[in-house]
């Protein structure tokens, strides 16, 4: 396993593989859907969490809760970049936050609870200085595909994902079966998404240490706001070290009557990780993850050329990543 290179070897493949269908997996369980010990599977996620390519981020799922989703774009002076990218990183309401273009661009994805706070973080909250030349703000309508469904890192068969799938959300969104209170979210269990977003796979011991609460309080916490699909686990890994080496952001206009069929369609590309509608000026927002530049220019001149509802294309390259789920990345962003 060659981590500072990117270069991953099959069980650390089918790790990240098993994390992402099960961010809290049990290692014995991994184990045995992999076909080596829990040890080795110990042993393996420890070595990439410390060399900073793995990390599992408990997150809130703000779509479950009727929170609304922004994409942010801000155009600013080369040396204004990377200090703005860093202040919008260490915000708890972002993530995702990219240096694009050159160095001159950053993009971010942010959620707020209510149309007043979206008003907050639009008009008087986002940073405002001579050297950010714009700013855009584009509400996100509806996903077709999300970084956690990306194809790219599978490795497991249909078979094994079955074994380690996690109970999904109810129906109703309620938790617990028809009938039971529905789940909420309060300002009790901020310590507790504080400390799952910065470690994931944080025991019961360290949750209950953190939020003041007991082992079993924290435990039927935590599996109520599972159900309810409003606590998900995202793994965190640089593309790089999966063997896609470059990043763009895609902003489209396409034609209204074809905008559902064509976001259907980029959402069954395997280097798409990120299909949304959005307001402004482009109707169409897509993450793409190609092997390097050449693998890109062919994505661009074949697959998305291929779908011709399309009538204009901005390609932002992603130059540096400074935060993606949950907490701000540490060290060097990769």
């Amino acid at each position: 396993m060659k981590t500072g290179t990117g270069i991953l070897d099959e069980v650390d493949h089918g790790l990240v593989h098993a994390l992402r269908i099960d961010g809290r997996a049990p290692f014995r369980l991994i184990g045995e859907v992999l076909g080596v010990s829990e040890s080795t599977v110990a042993r393996r996620y420890r070595r990439l969490r410390s060399a900073g390519t793995l990390r599992v981020a408990g997150t809130l799922n703000g779509a479950r809760l009727g929170h609304h989703a922004w994409t942010i774009r801000l155009q600013c002076t080369p040396d204004a970049a990377g200090p703005l990218a860093s202040a919008l990183a260490a915000r708890p309401d972002t993530s995702y936050v990219y240096l694009l273009s050159g160095g001159t661009e950053i993009s971010c994805s942010a959620q707020t609870p209510t149309a007043d706070e979206s008003e907050a973080l639009l008009l008087y909250k986002l940073p405002r200085t001579a050297r950010v030349t714009s700013v855009s703000a584009h509400l996100l309508l509806d996903h077709y595909a999300l970084p956690n469904d990306w194809t790219g890192p599978a490795r497991l068969t249909p078979e094994q994902t079955a074994l380690l799938a996690p109970p999904g959300p109810t129906a109703d969104g309620t938790g617990g079966p028809a009938g039971e209170a529905g789940v909420s979210v309060g300002p009790d269990d901020r310590p507790l998404f504080d400390a799952l977003a910065r470690d994931g796979r944080a025991g019961h011991p360290e949750l209950a240490a953190a939020t003041g609460w007991s082992e079993s309080t924290v435990r039927r916490r935590v599996a109520a706001l599972r159900r309810a699909g409003v606590l998900t686990f995202l793994v965190d890994v640089p593309p790089a070290a999966l063997g896609f080496r470059a990043e763009a952001r895609l902003w489209m206009s396409v034609r209204p009557s074809r905008l559902a069929a064509v976001a259907s369609a980029m959402a069954e590309h395997p280097e798409v990780s990120l299909v949304a509608l959005t307001t402004g000026p482009t109707n169409l927002l897509a993450a793409v993850n190609c092997r390097d530049s050449v693998d890109l220019a062919r994505y661009l001149t074949e697959r998305i050329a291929a779908l011709d509802a399309i009538r204009s294309i901005e390609t932002a390259p992603v130059i540096r990543t400074v935060k993606r789920a949950g907490a701000l990345l540490p060290g060097p962003a990769r």
